[in-house]
C-alpha cells in the first residue's frame, strides 16, 4: 500500500520506467494462472489494443473460413502477430505515415499489388 508522501513522487514517468526496471529483472513471463500455460517461445508482453467492432467482426470471420477450409485452428493474437511479423520482415517504409489513413492507402497498395520481386 503506498503513502500519500509516496504517491505524490510517483508520475507516470517513474511508474512506467519502475514497471520496465521489474520486467528487465523478472523471469520471463512465467504466467501464474489456472489455465493452459503460454507457448511461446521467446519473451513476449500481454498488451491492450482497441479495435472497432468491424474490425473484431472481420477478424473473427477471416479465422471461421481459416478454420472451415483448412480445419486449422487460428485465434486473433495469431492472425494480429503474423501481420505483424510480415509486415516487419518486408521491405516496406512506413515512415512517412502521418495517419493511420495514410498507414491504411500504404498498406492497402501494397497488398493488392503484391510484394516487389
Amino acid at each position: 500500500m503506498l503513502l500519500e508522501k509516496d504517491a505524490a513522487a510517483l508520475t507516470p514517468a517513474t511508474i512506467e520506467s519502475a514497471t520496465l526496471a521489474r520486467a528487465d529483472h523478472a523471469e520471463p513471463n512465467v504466467a501464474k494462472r489456472r489455465g493452459r500455460p503460454p507457448s511461446h517461445a521467446e519473451r513476449w508482453t500481454k498488451v491492450t489494443v482497441v479495435l472497432m467492432d468491424r474490425q473484431i467482426v472481420f477478424l473473427d470471420r477471416l479465422i471461421a473460413d481459416i478454420r472451415a477450409t483448412s480445419g486449422a485452428s487460428i485465434n486473433r493474437a495469431n492472425l494480429i502477430r503474423a501481420l505483424i511479423d510480415s509486415l516487419a520482415a518486408s521491405d516496406l517504409d512506413l515512415t512517412n505515415s502521418r495517419s493511420e489513413r495514410d498507414l491504411i492507402r500504404v498498406l492497402a497498395e501494397r497488398l493488392r499489388r503484391g510484394p516487389t520481386t
